[in-house]
């Protein structure tokens, strides 16, 4: 499996980070890992919101992967697998960020830095037998953008952007994660003004 090279001007594998000042409600203090970016559009994951009215035990009965009852059977490391609002776009379908350990041919995109992408029944159900990735988010939904309008959002001062970070993207303390992606660029989150133009 080989990962892309990042075209330039392009940021995929990397971090966006909401400022204060973003217009939109549903990304406030939101990171983004940026799976796909070109001439297109984008596509992201958001990594630090989780849904918390649904268990991956939950979604594994409801998508028949698990017969109910039988919950109990599943490898320990289930119940560490947390379901996180990936973003507005197709909330009923499911996206699993991973490490590069697990690979699907003609299912799994590679994107940078040993990270990976699935949305297949197929990943989910070897989560649930003990034999998917060592790293995984899964998230229902995804954040989108039409052509330019990340890059215009970038400019109007609602997004930063930085290398992402293994540590941030899979570690467990999803409240810190917003905090610890702006320390990653040396920003502190106090400095950061609300009005466009300044930081």
């Amino acid at each position: 499996m080989k990962m892309r090279t990042r075209p330039e001007g392009f940021l995929d594998g990397q971090l966006l980070i909401a400022m204060p000042s973003m217009a939109d409600k549903r990304f406030a203090r939101s990171v983004v890992y940026v799976c796909a970016h070109s001439g297109d559009g984008a596509m992201g994951i958001v990594i630090n919101k989780l849904a918390s009215e649904v268990t991956f035990r939950d979604l594994l009965v409801q998508l028949d992967i698990v017969q109910p009852g039988n919950e109990p059977d599943l490898p320990g490391g289930v119940d560490n697998v947390r379901v996180h609002r990936g973003g507005p776009v197709e909330t009923g379908r499911g996206f699993v960020l991973h490490s590069s350990d697990f690979f699907i041919e003609n299912a799994t995109l590679p994107i940078a830095d040993g990270v990976c992408l699935t949305a297949t029944l197929e990943i989910l159900r070897a989560i649930s037998e003990g034999r998917g990735p060592d790293r995984a988010l899964l998230a229902l939904g995804y954040a989108g953008w039409r052509p330019g309008q990340l890059e215009f959002e970038i400019q109007s001062n609602g997004w930063l952007h930085s290398q992402a970070d293994c540590g941030i993207l899979f570690d467990d303390d999803i409240d810190a994660k917003y905090d610890r992606a702006l320390a990653k660029i040396g920003i502190e989150p106090a400095m950061l003004s609300i009005e466009a133009g300044h930081a």
